[in-house]
């Protein structure tokens, strides 16, 4: 019976543990407020440095090729060699050309000794006339005789200069220092006049083209300083300098060439390496706002950044708001369009992990 008793009474403390346990108010839950880095929306400066993609290219590049036809004797050069101004690149069988020199060489002579003759008779001719020996008529057949013999002189003698063109033309030569790019043809092979033997790079340092959209290239100028970076060097730079700027978009698109001479250790640069162009471009952003990249969110929805409200203590308040960005690159940050006003505060590291609504603090640098 004592037992029983005990048993029911520790049940009923028990209970009443419990009953007022759960009567007991809840604990508050404490928010956890991130601190998070930002920086204030500013107004872009009056010139910015716009990145544009491009690739080398020689200064010139062209594909070399004989003047006239013949059979290739000797090609003294392969891919990847370097040939100064002048230097021998390929030689025709110079025979057929060689002959007609020497025939047009001989053709001279004759002509010559023709015109010693004919000058020899209208001297004889004149003196004869002054004594009225011969007549008025022969004394001019002997002038267009001598006239005649003197034209076919300066006849002769372009033909023969003619004849040592295509001779000389027989050799190929660098027109510049230059590397070898490519080779068409092999000893023994005919070829025609124009047809390409080899393909030359030249020029000590190579240029860079790009294509600059519309809405730049009224503020690019021949003459301005810009930076290289080539991507199979390590991103090396090098120095450059606006060349050529084109005033008609590239077909099919709405850019312009932009050629841009590099002036600066260029030695390692071969033609048709990738690279990326930074010169600075007035007026670089219509609303004149630049926020960093690192600022800028996107999803399904688009583009987004978090402007900070202050909410009081010290606390600020996240709130995600849609932006329009420019779909150009630009080192110093993205244009903006529309969606934020200079003055805010905007957060600058782990956009992706915040929420519309968050509390948040400010991280101090």
């Amino acid at each position: 019976m004592n037992r029983t008793a005990t048993i029911y009474g520790t049940a009923i403390v028990v209970m009443a543990s419990l009953m007022a346990s759960c009567q007991e108010p809840p604990a508050e839950f404490e928010e956890v407020i991130r601190p998070v880095r930002y920086a204030e929306v500013l107004p872009a400066g009056a010139v910015a440095q716009r990145i544009f993609s491009g690739v080398t290219k020689a200064a010139l590049d062209a594909d070399l090729s004989f003047k006239v036809g013949g059979n290739v004797t000797t090609i003294d050069v392969v891919v990847g060699d370097r040939v100064d101004q002048g230097q021998l690149v390929a030689q025709l069988d110079p025979t057929d050309y060689a002959v007609t020199m020497r025939e047009a060489e001989a053709g001279l002579q004759r002509a010559r000794a023709e015109l010693r003759n004919a000058e020899a008779n209208f001297n004889r001719t004149r003196e004869l006339y002054e004594n009225r020996n011969v007549s008025k008529s022969d004394l001019d057949n002997s002038r267009a005789a001598s006239e005649s013999a003197n034209a076919l002189v300066a006849a002769a003698r372009q033909q023969l200069e003619a004849a040592r063109l295509q001779l000389s033309y027989s050799k190929l030569t660098s027109p510049e220092d230059c590397m070898i790019a490519g080779r068409y043809v092999e000893p023994n092979q005919n070829v025609s006049a124009g047809q390409p033997v080899v393909r030359v790079n030249c020029g000590e340092c190579p240029e860079v083209v790009v294509d600059v959209p519309g809405a730049w290239i009224g503020a690019i100028r021949q003459g301005a300083p810009a930076t290289v970076s080539v991507a199979e060097l390590g991103n090396r730079r090098f120095g450059a300098v606006v060349s050529e700027v084109g005033v008609a978009a590239e077909r099919g698109a709405s850019a312009y060439p932009v050629t841009l001479g590099i002036n600066e250790n260029c030695g390692d640069i071969r033609s048709g390496m990738a690279a990326e162009v930074q010169m600075s471009v007035p007026g670089d952003s219509p609303n004149g706002i630049l926020i960093p990249y690192i600022a800028v969110g996107e999803d399904h929805e688009g583009n987004y950044v978090f402007v900070l409200e202050a909410a009081g203590e010290g606390r600020y308040v996240a709130r995600r708001r849609a932006v329009t960005i420019e779909e150009s690159p630009n080192v110093e940050g993205i244009p903006v369009i529309d969606g934020v006003k200079v003055g805010e505060l905007i957060a600058t590291a782990g956009v992706r992990r915040l929420v519309d609504g968050q509390t948040v603090t400010l991280l101090e640098d």
